[in-house]
């Protein structure tokens, strides 16, 4: 894992879980002074504004947002904290889609999907990616969701800004494994 990689999981621990870590702190939306992030970091390691840019601009999975004058940073989702990261409500495709590892599938099949420590459940519109997520926690299994279903019955969907679908539960009775 290089330096850059290592430096952009350290500051999604930041600013989605432990701001305190470096002694900053989010505002109720989640955005962070810049300056404090860089200075906070920059305190265990060299780093500075434009190692800060390279990131969120390579960042595969697009975790992170600047305003637009680059002052303040956060995280597009994802938080274990309470923040308002101000998602609008969408409607959702039809079919979503969920990675997960095969150990949990006993425990999703009896109470469905829940955000656990994060704010929300996280879904996708393709396999590739909903199973290269359930990959992260061994052997990959896919669950379909209803999500048409879910909005008909009045569950809120969100999309953050890279992409992810984010709803606040699935019960079992929307949920198929592919």
């Amino acid at each position: 894992m290089g330096h850059q990689e290592n430096v952009g999981k350290f500051i999604s621990f930041i600013l989605r879980h432990h701001p305190e870590s470096i002694g900053i702190e989010l505002d109720e939306h989640g955005w962070a002074c810049t300056e404090e992030l860089i200075a906070g970091i920059a305190e265990s390691r060299p780093f500075d504004m434009q190692m800060l840019e390279e990131i969120v601009r390579t960042d595969s999975k697009q975790r992170y947002s600047f305003n637009e004058d680059k002052t303040l940073i956060r995280a597009n989702q994802g938080h274990s904290i309470p923040v308002d990261v101000e998602l609008e409500q969408k409607t959702p495709p039809d079919v979503l889609l969920h990675g997960t590892g095969e150990k949990y599938v006993d425990s999703i099949d009896q109470i469905g999907l829940i955000p656990k420590s994060r704010l929300y459940v996280h879904l996708s519109k393709d396999y590739e990616t909903a199973k290269t997520v359930g990959g992260r926690h061994g052997k990959p299994v896919v669950y379909r969701v209803n999500a048409k279903q879910m909005a008909e019955d009045g569950y809120r969907f969100y999309l953050s800004v890279n992409g992810v679908w984010l709803t606040k539960k699935v019960p079992v009775r929307y949920l198929n494994i592919l």
